[in-house]
C-alpha cells in the first residue's frame, strides 16, 4: 500500500510573539533515570485482551509470529492516542509490508538521552519481531555523533544506515546533498513502504527538516526546547513578593527580558536566604550556567543565544538576512559573519549577549557552575537551591530528581513546584523575532544508504516515531513531535504534572521557537568554533570583543575556503562597521538600557488561551 505525500507548509509567526518567551549532549546517568511513575491506563477499557486477539485474527489471520507481536505490542505501548484495534492495524502494516525486508540488517545511532536509549531498549526490539527486520539502535555521545556523520559525509564510506541527526545540519545537507530526499523517495521507490498512517500533518516542527523548496529531507524523532525555568513557589511568596517590590519598585513575575532577569537573579542571590525561602542549601542562587571548556560550551551559544539576545534579524524561522548565529545570507548563499560583510557574529548585540553570559555565570550561579560541562548543569536547579534559569533544555525535567516525591523542587506527592516559561530576550530583540531554541533530532537517512537497506531503515524510523508509540514515548523523554501527543486527553487532564510544558507545547508561540536552520552552511566545521573562542571570554583570556571578533573572522575563514554542491559561499567584500550598523535591520547598532518587565506566569497563561 503507497500513500502520496505533500509536504507540510511551515508555519508562520502570525501571532503576536508573547516576548518572554544541538546539539545535546546528556551522560549516561540522566538517560537511565526513571521517569514519574504515571499511570498506566490502556486505551481499551471496553474491549479485553482476547477481543483484540479475535479481531486480529478476523482482520489478518492467519496469524504467524510477526503478526502475533505486533498484537502483543500494541497492547503493550499504552497509553497511545489510538484505540487498541488502530494501533493492531498500524503494526500490522509494519508486520506485512516487511516481507521482502526480513533479514535486512539496519545500523542506525542516535545521542544520548532518555528518548532514544528508550528507543534501543525496547522499541528496538518490538520493531525486529513485528518485522524481521534486524535494527540495532546504537546511543553515543552527540559529539561522537556528528564526527561520525562528518567521517561519513567527508569520505562517502558508510558508518551508519541511519542517523537521528540534528536538524541543526539541514543547511549542511542541502549544500553538501548528502541526504535522501524523503519526499521524493516516499512518492518514488519508497512508496510501498510508507505507512499510510505516517500522517506527516500531525509534526509540530516538520520544516525543520525541510530544504528551500519544502521537501522533507529530515524527519524529527524527537525534540526539546530551551525555555526559562522558574521556582513556582518561591515567586508567589508574599513576603518575597513584597521584599522584591520594595527593592526593585515592580512586581517579582516570569522576566519578559533580560534587565529583568537580571534583577532578579540579584535579588535571590544578594537578598534572599535559605531560611527565607524554606531551602535546606548552604545558600540561594538567582542564576544556574555552566563554563567548562569543551563542545557544550559552544551548544550553549549556537543554540540561539545571540537570537535570544536579539543579534539576528526579524523572521521565521531563524531570521533574514542575518540568523542566529551572525551569518547572513543572501539569495541562499551564506556571504559573511562579520560586521564588516554585512553578519553580526561580532555586533553590539553579540558583544552584549556574551557580557551578559559571562558576567551572570560569575556574579549569580553558583561558584562550581564555570567548571561544569552542560550536562553536568542540567540537573543542577532540582537541589533546590536556584531560584530561575534563564536556558533550561525541558530534556532534563524527565529525569526523577525533578519529578520525584523526595525531590526538593516537588512537593510530597512529585508535583513540580517549578514551572517552565517563555524565553525571556535581551535589549537588541525586536517584535517578530524567533524567541527561543529547539533541538530537533531527525531521521537522516544518507545516500549511500541504498536498496533494501534504505527501505528498512525508513520502515525503522518510521515506526519509531508512529502515532502507536509517541504518546508511550513522550511519557519517557518529554521529547514530542507530534500534535497528536500534547494535545491528548491523556495530558490534558495531567496537564499540571509537568509544570506547564504541555502548555507551552499547545500554546500559539510553540513555533517561535526554532533550530539553528538553513543559513549555515557547514554546521560540524562551524560548530565547534564557538566553545574555543567562547571559553576564552569565560576565563579571561581574551575580552569578549577579542573573542567574538576572532570567532567572526574565524568563521569568515572557513567559509570562504567551502566548495559544496550548492549554494557554497561567496562573501561580500569588506565595508565599514559603519556602513552596516548604520543599515535597516542587523547587524544592529548599539542600544540604550531596556525597562524591566515582567508577567505573572498565571496571567502569561490566560494569554495563551485567549489567543
Amino acid at each position: 500500500m503507497s500513500t502520496s505525500y505533500q509536504p507540510h507548509a511551515p508555519r508562520r509567526g502570525w501571532l503576536m510573539p508573547v516576548a518572554l518567551c544541538v546539539a545535546a549532549l546528556l551522560l549516561q546517568p540522566l538517560a537511565s533515570a526513571q521517569a514519574q511513575d504515571f499511570p498506566d491506563e490502556p486505551n481499551y477499557p471496553d474491549i479485553t485482551r482476547e477481543e483484540a486477539r479475535e479481531y486480529a485474527q478476523n482482520e489478518y489471520g492467519p496469524m504467524n509470529d510477526r503478526k502475533r507481536a505486533a498484537v502483543k505490542y500494541a497492547m503493550e505501548f499504552q497509553p497511545s492516542v489510538l484505540t487498541l484495534k488502530e494501533q493492531i492495524d498500524e503494526l500490522m502494516w509494519f508486520a506485512e509490508n516487511a516481507e521482502q525486508l526480513r533479514g535486512t540488517d539496519v545500523e542506525s545511532v542516535a545521542e544520548t538521552i532518555k528518548t532514544h536509549t528508550w528507543e534501543s531498549e525496547t522499541l528496538a526490539d518490538a520493531f525486529t519481531e513485528i518485522t524481521g527486520i534486524n535494527v540495532t539502535h546504537n546511543i553515543i555521545g552527540e559529539g561522537d555523533l556528528v564526527e561520525k556523520l562528518q567521517t561519513q559525509l567527508a569520505s562517502g564510506r558508510s558508518v551508519y544506515d541511519i542517523y537521528v541527526n540534528d536538524a541543526d545540519l539541514i543547511g549542511t545537507h542541502i549544500r553538501l546533498q548528502s541526504a535522501v530526499n524523503l519526499t521524493d523517495y516516499m512518492n518514488g521507490a519508497g512508496s510501498e513502504f510508507t505507512n499510510p498512517t505516517l500522517d506527516l500533518d500531525d509534526w509540530m516542527n516538520p520544516e525543520f527538516g525541510q530544504n528551500f523548496e519544502g521537501d522533507q529531507l529530515q524527519l524529527p524523532d524527537q525534540q526539546f526546547a530551551n525555555l526559562y525555568w522558574f521556582r513556582y513557589d518561591w515567586f508567589n511568596d508574599p513576603e518575597i513578593k513584597e521584599q522584591f517590590r520594595n527593592e526593585y519598585g515592580y512586581e517579582l513575575g516570569v522576566p519578559r527580558n533580560w534587565a529583568a532577569y537580571e534583577d532578579i537573579a540579584e535579588f535571590f542571590t544578594e537578598s534572599v536566604s535559605p531560611s527565607d525561602v524554606g531551602a535546606e542549601t548552604d545558600g540561594v542562587y538567582g542564576h544556574m550556567d555552566y563554563g567548562r571548556r569543551g563542545p557544550s560550551l559552544g551548544w550553549r551559544f549556537t543554540d540561539a543565544w545571540l537570537s535570544i539576545a536579539g543579534a539576528g534579524d526579524k523572521g521565521l524561522p531563524n531570521g533574514r538576512p542575518v540568523d542566529e548565529w551572525g551569518i547572513r545570507v543572501e539569495d541562499r548563499i551564506p556571504v559573511g559573519s562579520s560586521v564588516d560583510r554585512g553578519g553580526a557574529t561580532n555586533s553590539p548585540a553579540a558583544y552584549y549577549a556574551t557580557r551578559k553570559y559571562v558576567n551572570w555565570l560569575n556574579d549569580y550561579a553558583p561558584p562550581y557552575a564555570p567548571s561544569m560541562s552542560w550536562s553536568e548543569a542540567g540537573p543542577v536547579p532540582s537541589r533546590g537551591s536556584v531560584a530561575q534559569r534563564v536556558f533550561q533544555y525541558i530534556t532534563f525535567l524527565s529525569a526523577e530528581p525533578f519529578t520525584s516525591p523526595e525531590s526538593a523542587v516537588t512537593d510530597d506527592e512529585g508535583n513540580p513546584k517549578w514551572r517552565v516559561a517563555p524565553t525571556p530576550h535581551g535589549r537588541y530583540w525586536d517584535e517578530g523575532m524567533k524567541v527561543g531554541y529547539q533541538d530537533a533530532g531527525s531521521w537522516t537517512i544518507p545516500k549511500q544508504t541504498t536498496g533494501d537497506k534504505r527501505h528498512a531503515a525508513w520502515m525503522w524510523a518510521q515506526f519509531a516515531s508512529s502515532k502507536t508509540v509517541s504518546l508511550n514515548k513522550f511519557n519517557v523523554g518529554r521529547t514530542p513531535v507530534r500534535s497528536s501527543t500534547v494535545n491528548s486527553e491523556y495530558w490534558q487532564e495531567r496537564e499540571g504534572d509537568l509544570g506547564g510544558l504541555i502548555s507551552f507545547y499547545t500554546s500559539p508561540v510553540e513555533d517561535q521557537w526554532t533550530d539553528s536552520g538553513k543559513n549555515v552552511p557547514h554546521y560540524p566545521l562551524l560548530a565547534e568554533q564557538w566553545w574555543k573562542q567562547v571559553a576564552s571570554a569565560v576565563t579571561g583570556e581574551k575580552t569578549v570583543k577579542q573573542a567574538m571578533n576572532d570567532l567572526a573572522s574565524i568563521q569568515n575563514s572557513l567559509m570562504d575556503r567551502l566548495r559544496m554542491a550548492q549554494y557554497s559561499p561567496e562573501l561580500n567584500e569588506e565595508r565599514t562597521r559603519e556602513y552596516w550598523l548604520n543599515q535597516p535591520g542587523a547587524p544592529k547598532a548599539e542600544r540604550s538600557p531596556e525597562e524591566p518587565e515582567t508577567v505573572p506566569y498565571d496571567e502569561l497563561l490566560k494569554q495563551w488561551e485567549g489567543e
